[in-house]
């Protein structure tokens, strides 16, 4: 049987993925033991597969710290930010033709299904922009390492690194073998914690199965009456959330009486030291749980997600601080930027709140005449409004956001921290546990 639930039995323990070994023994319920080679082939090979890609991912989060370093230079020299530099050299990748978007979009008709040409074409733009893009962003960094006097430093993979260890050079300026492994830290745990979930999946599923398969055996029925009598005949509107509440019922009512043993260990959550700076936030300053989101204003995702995380946070009344910091993506969203400043304008005048509620509604009207609109239509002060957009303080401070962003290696929005913990699952389910989890206990 399929689960919806990912972790009803599971016991939370910390080591490294890649320890498990193929004849440990991960569970027991009713009577059987689970290894490995008892799970699904996608969470055996992710497994084996892990020593493979953290070498790979170690080598690319240099690459970004290099690259990072590289574009910081560049802009100190040119009074401008990585982010515009990085959006003036896509610029010069020719737009794709009308008969480039066509073949593309006729090729792909039955994953668009019936999406009209004209809905997908932003996102085959975007298709056929990405690797002439890449080139051109491979080219300015090749440029910026000679012109930054780049000098690689001691393989980040190599056995027995240390921390005074130089792994690469910039400009005179070193990266350590401790700065490094305190970036990559985040992404191999984000590695591991994806091949744990996969694991933790099919092991649920399986230990269920089992006991399943034990108590229709000791009723004499056959397995699928016996989930028929206690999940499908009792629902009513055969939703996800229904179906989940009666399988949760269904597997606690097997572990009371099999009482399943999970030895499955999952890798330790990285906490990071997230500032809340002086950003705008709601909720109580000495609340036990903070949570900080990292938001596009012009980015769709953050406009889905913002909501579904208010109504988790209401969840615990007077119990969490919701804090908002700046992230636009500049070399993909053009107006991101200008919205962050009308944001924060409307900050000064106490409506950053209101405000941004408007900015997500409104993603596809984000230019400076519509951002002004959205200040009279909330009651702002125009005048003071257009005094606070264009205040160099105003930049500076989502400037600052990005940099802290870069710090705590936030790539992408949104990008949510519970207590200095990333939340991996942009879901209502995913951040009321990670809020639970964070409650003191």
């Amino acid at each position: 049987m399929k689960l919806l639930i990912t972790s009803v039995f599971l016991t939370v323990l910390a080591a490294p993925l890649y320890a498990q070994k193929a004849d440990e023994v991960l569970a027991t319920a009713a009577g059987r033991s689970f290894k490995l080679a008892d799970l699904g082939q996608e969470a055996q090979q992710a497994v084996a597969s892990v020593p493979t890609r953290t070498f790979a991912t170690r080598s690319a989060i240099l690459d970004q710290m290099v690259n990072q370093r590289l574009l910081d230079a560049e802009a100190k020299a040119l009074g401008s930010s990585p982010g515009r530099i990085l959006a003036g050299e896509k610029a010069k990748v020719p737009a794709p033709n009308d008969t480039e978007i066509k073949a593309i979009y006729d090729a792909n008709r039955e994953a668009l299904g019936d999406m009209p040409l004209e809905k997908a074409k932003k996102q085959i733009i975007a298709y056929l922009r990405r690797e002439p893009e890449q080139k051109v962003l491979g080219a300015l960094y090749a440029r910026l390492k000679t012109k930054y006097k780049y000098v690689a430093g001691k393989p980040v993979n190599s056995p027995g690194l240390a921390p005074a260890d130089v792994v690469a050079t910039i400009n005179g300026t070193v990266i350590t073998a401790k700065e490094f492994e305190d970036t990559a830290k985040v992404a191999v745990y984000e590695l591991n914690a994806s091949v744990a979930e996969l694991v933790v999946t099919d092991l649920n599923e399986v230990v269920f199965n089992s006991m399943i398969a034990e108590e229709a055996k000791q009723l004499k029925i056959d397995p699928s009456v016996l989930i028929a009598r206690e999940i499908t005949n009792k629902m009513k509107d055969y939703s996800n959330e229904e179906r989940y509440a009666l399988e949760e019922a269904f597997a606690k009512k097997l572990a009371a009486k099999y009482n399943p043993s999970i030895a499955f260990k999952l890798p330790e959550p990285v906490v990071q030291n997230i500032s809340a700076d002086d950003d705008p936030a709601i909720g109580p300053a000495d609340a036990p749980v903070t949570v900080i989101m990292f938001s596009d204003f012009e980015c769709p995702a953050c406009a889905a997600t913002h909501p579904v995380l208010k109504r988790a946070i209401e969840s615990f009344p007077g119990k969490v601080r919701f804090v908002v910091r700046d992230y636009p993506l500049e070399s993909i969203h053009e107006n991101a930027f200008a919205a962050a400043r009308a944001a924060n304008a409307a900050n000064a005048q106490g409506k950053f709140f209101e405000y941004i509620e408007l900015l997500y509604k409104r993603q596809n009207a984000l230019d400076k005449a519509s951002l002004t609109k959205y200040a009279v239509e909330i009651g702002l002060n125009t005048k003071q409004f257009e005094i606070d957009f264009n205040a160099e303080k105003t930049a500076t401070e989502i400037r600052k956001d990005q940099a802290d962003g870069d710090s705590y290696i936030v790539s992408s929005t949104p990008t949510i921290f519970v207590n200095g913990i990333r939340v991996r699952e942009l879901s209502f389910e995913s951040f009321r546990s990670a809020i639970e989890r964070a409650m003191p206990k």
